[in-house]
């Protein structure tokens, strides 16, 4: 949560889920724009809280480029879904056989933007554990 700092009034906030070693980042918002509240209220309050917790593992949630810099490193998710009408369906299913080339080739991509030393890089990701698709 975060409060206006002239009227005490809460401005903004995110809802966070956690396990007893892990902190999923959700839900974001906000009734004004204030610069780097987002990062404040979703990501550098979330790190604090694992580092106080001793938590394994702070999960921002997915999307969003601008967590790359911050140090969270891609990760593939997955998701399942039921469709009805069977052309749609077929609609889907070919667009996600092009999506997921693309997004294997962005994450590959992001990684090489994180804000570490190649050699922690290659340490989380061994070219022989990477997926090839």
């Amino acid at each position: 949560m975060a409060k206006e700092t002239g009227t005490g009034d809460y401005v903004a906030g995110a809802l966070n889920f956690c396990d007893s070693k892990n902190l999923y980042g959700r839900y974001w918002g906000c009734l004004e724009e204030y610069d780097s509240l987002h990062f404040e209220t979703c990501y550098y309050q979330g790190i604090e809280h694992c580092i106080e917790l001793k938590f394994n593992k702070f999960d921002p949630g997915v999307q969003g480029e601008h967590k790359i810099k911050r140090g969270f490193q891609p990760v593939e998710t997955y998701s399942s879904h039921w469709i009805k009408d069977e052309r749609f369906k077929k609609a889907i299913d070919d667009f996600l056989v092009r999506e997921r080339e693309h997004s294997w080739e962005n994450n590959e991509r992001c990684k090489s933007l994180l804000p570490f030393k190649s050699s922690v890089i290659n340490e989380l990701y061994p070219k022989e554990e990477r997926i090839k698709l």
